[in-house]
């Protein structure tokens, strides 16, 4: 069984003959770059120094090369969109170091400053002549966005300036589209997960666009939440719009890669905190699910795509709805929030939910546990969400910079040793 073919059969609920394994397909499922620098090395893939090529700035992480998903035997790969979260492609690759001292390779557009505090400042598509839209706070290891609201005049507020990133498809975008899934589909053999941008509703990531020179409309985050409330219908307006563009350029999109992709990511709308949802399943119901649900509705009636969801947190609430706007994949489930402990989520919906991740808590875990701790929770994962299929093996969420590299390693070993089915662990 390749690995295509073991996808396909954990994405119908069925058991293939081992766990599929995803690493870094998508902006969720990876690493920053300095963990995979230390992956690297530790499993002799390149020689002391050799740099990582920083694939997505603002979350700083780092490229999954074929030869490392082939020594973990990961059975994904993945399609971004061709710019990055600043805006700029990554091209004319340049040596850089980051803090804490990983040797990397960044576009040349990756232009930044360093501010009176000892900041790193990152700029919109690279350009220094208008003001900076990421912080990196010195010593850190990611971007934050700097909000740039402009004041708000809600007597003139217009639904076009929170749509000014969302447009038809350019032709250049979609030749790139296609050129990545027809190369991914005839060099690898490998399920293709693809992130084609647009159709992430409300992504609070999204909201401040740090790939925007001069944004307008409501950009501040805390702005935003409360305009969910206070501005309803100009929020609903939003959506409404950015729905319509988004299933024109699906269907543009189909046209050039057809079924050759299995998975497709389609919002990272975060829902939950730790203790709670954000909202309650009225407000999903009334302001999201509509959206999600014309989405969902189109790629099942015109494609064989699986859709993905990533939402953190507490979402329990938010589960039956979740389905019912016809999501196929729920990612990361962190399972240290409340109520989402991982055997209830298979019993309760696992007949209907393919659940993507769930193995060691990326938060207490893998920074702070032991390698011992780190096989257990692994384990534990298996013995919960692998049983009948549906599910496909990943940390909750990126792994992050400063895991041992020893738990690191530990949870490889892991699921290498028990990814067969039936499961026994």
């Amino acid at each position: 069984m390749n690995s295509r073919e073991r996808v396909r059969l954990a994405l119908e609920h069925r058991e293939p003959d081992r766990i599929p394994l995803d690493l870094g397909a998508g902006f969720q499922t990876g690493m920053h770059v300095s963990m995979v620098y230390a992956l690297r090395q530790a499993l002799e893939l390149d020689d002391p120094g050799t740099p990582i090529k920083v694939i997505e700035p603002y979350q700083m992480l780092g490229e999954i090369k074929i030869d490392l998903l082939d020594a973990l035997g990961a059975d994904l790969v993945g399609v971004n969109p061709p710019k990055t979260m600043f805006g700029y492609k990554n091209e004319g690759w340049k040596p850089w170091t980051t803090f804490d001292g990983t040797p990397v390779l960044v576009s040349e557009y990756f232009n930044t400053q360093v501010d009176q505090n000892g900041d790193l400042l990152a700029y919109p598509e690279g350009d220094k002549s208008v003001p900076p839209s990421g912080r990196m706070p010195q010593g850190g290891f990611y971007f934050d966005s700097i909000i740039r609201q402009e004041p708000i005049d809600d007597v003139n507020l217009s639904v076009a300036d929170n749509l000014e990133e969302f447009g038809l498809i350019s032709d250049e975008d979609l030749a790139f589209f296609g050129r990545e899934v027809d190369r991914l589909y005839i060099e690898t053999d490998r399920a293709i997960y693809a992130n084609f941008g647009g159709t992430a509703i409300g992504d609070i990531a999204l909201v401040p666009a740090p790939w925007l020179k001069h944004p307008k409309g409501i950009r501040d985050i805390e702005e935003w939440y409360i305009s969910t409330l206070t501005r309803r219908n100009y929020v609903y307006q939003i959506f409404e719009q950015q729905t319509e563009i988004s299933l024109q350029n699906l269907a543009k999109i189909f046209e050039v890669v057809g079924n050759k992709v299995q998975i497709v990511f389609l919002t990272g709308t975060d829902f939950g905190a730790q203790d709670r949802a954000f909202m309650s399943p009225k407000t999903y119901r009334d302001l999201y699910k509509p959206f999600h649900k014309a989405i969902n509705d189109w790629v099942h009636e015109n494609t064989t795509w699986k859709t993905f969801m990533h939402s953190d947190g507490a979402i329990l609430s938010l589960i039956p709805d979740i389905i019912e706007a016809g999501f196929d994949i729920l990612n990361p489930i962190q399972w240290t929030a409340k109520d989402m402990e991982l055997k209830l989520l298979k019993e309760r919906f696992g007949d209907q939910l393919v659940f993507w991740g769930g193995s060691v808590d990326s938060q207490g875990t893998f920074p702070f546990g032991t390698p011992e701790q780190v096989r257990a929770e692994v384990l534990q994962s298996i013995r919960d969400l692998a049983p009948g299929g549906g599910y496909i093996f990943n940390s909750i969420h990126n792994i992050q910079p400063g895991t041992p590299i020893e738990n690191l390693l530990a949870f490889y070993e892991t699921i290498q040793e028990h990814r067969q089915y039936p499961i026994v662990t």
